[in-house]
């Protein structure tokens, strides 16, 4: 059976009832198919999707919404920002919503927005989407304390989460302080007597747990905990920082919160003299694709984001379509550690090491004192 075509005809699209007729089965039978519910034959199935592509049978997505209650969207928040992270994480969810057969809708939130991520949620709730991503949030605390997001549908949130309440809350991808851990113990491993970190801006919830993951290393193993060097995600910060750290020739060892702010760091110590690794080894995070291709090429943290998107979007369908079910099991994500040319042993200290310690931090990339051993600011 063919649909009529041409400009002087009128053809009506097809229906459920045109596919269970060139099934052979009952409409019901069309509907649990394209509803993916059980008990239906594998051989019923192939008939009926069959049946529907010779047609060109499309679901009515409205009169699906009404029966069901569900408009099959879901609504992510994401700073909208370029940086790799975020950005991976964004492609990541797209991918995999397209798989579900969900629409997609996206709004942007603005960081140092105290209302960035409410406002983006009550626009997403006002679009009648059945959960709610929200991606790499940040602290939107004011003055007046914590904001607390009020949701009626579920919520995934990628990455530690902020105060919700929802019907369900989900998390997925909050392992970074034991990917900060690792990256950590590398170098001590290596045998540095310590490692300095370049921390990212501790309004985000992902440097705020590298940070602490780093520090309960170095605490566990005994070791000084060196000030914070405080950076802002970007290369421009991590070269201030590597100019003030290639002053002080005790250090050997960096662990750097992203990839971008670590080749920075290298830049300026390089500049300045100190070589790496021979003099300072360097860690990153995030694996951004250039790091594989720097001089010396990076040793980094890779985040999973594919992975983690992959998990979160399957734990968060099954809460939308199974409200009555207890949620699925989260696995503990994948720590991969990718080691490159940037990090070795810690040099022989046969002579005077090379630099001074800097009485004074005044220029850009100094300490940041809310970072020092009391802890991250919040």
């Amino acid at each position: 059976m063919t649909r009529g075509t041409g400009r002087g005809g009128s053809s009506a699209a097809p229906s459920s009832m045109d596919v269970a007729r060139v099934a052979g089965v009952s409409q019901k039978t069309v509907s649990r198919v394209f509803n993916d519910e059980p008990y239906v034959s594998a051989e019923v199935r192939r008939r009926v999707l069959e049946a529907a592509e010779q047609l060109g049978y499309r679901r009515n997505s409205a009169a699906r919404a009404l029966a069901s209650g569900r408009t099959r969207s879901i609504g992510v928040v994401t700073l909208g920002t370029a940086l790799y992270g975020p950005a991976s994480l964004l492609m990541g969810v797209e991918r995999v919503v397209r798989d579900t057969g969900y629409a997609l809708r996206v709004v942007n939130s603005v960081e140092g927005d105290l209302a960035g991520i409410a406002g983006a949620v009550d626009s997403l709730l006002d679009q009648g989407v059945d959960g709610i991503v929200i991606s790499e949030p940040i602290d939107e605390a004011g003055e007046d304390g914590d904001v607390t997001l009020r949701v009626a549908v579920p919520v995934l949130v990628i990455g530690a989460p902020p105060p919700v309440t929802a019907p369900t809350v989900l998390t997925v991808g909050d392992g970074a302080d034991l990917m900060a851990r690792t990256a950590t113990e590398h170098l001590l491993g290596l045998g540095h007597p310590t490692v300095h970190h370049l921390a990212g801006p501790q309004r985000w919830y992902a440097a705020r747990d590298r940070l602490e993951g780093w520090r309960a290393t170095l605490t566990a193993h005994g070791r000084d905990v060196p000030p914070v060097i405080a950076g802002d995600w970007s290369a421009a910060s991590g070269y201030a920082a590597g100019r003030e750290l290639a002053e002080d020739g005790d250090v050997t060892a960096v662990f750097a919160a992203n990839d971008d702010m670590a080749i920075g760091l290298i830049h300026a110590l390089t500049e300045a003299g100190r070589r790496v690794p021979e003099d300072v080894s360097v860690v990153g995070f995030d694996d951004i694709p250039v790091a594989a291709h720097v001089a010396p090429p990076l040793t980094t943290v890779r985040q999973p984001f594919d992975a983690v998107a992959q998990e979160g979007l399957k734990r968060l369908v099954h809460v939308i379509e199974n409200p009555e079910a207890a949620p699925l099991t989260a696995s503990d994500p994948p720590v991969d550690l990718i080691i490159r040319a940037s990090t070795a042993p810690p040099p022989n200290r046969t002579t005077p090491a090379r630099g001074r310690r800097a009485a004074s931090r005044s220029r850009r990339g100094k300490p940041d004192p809310s970072l020092s051993n009391g802890g991250p600011a919040t």
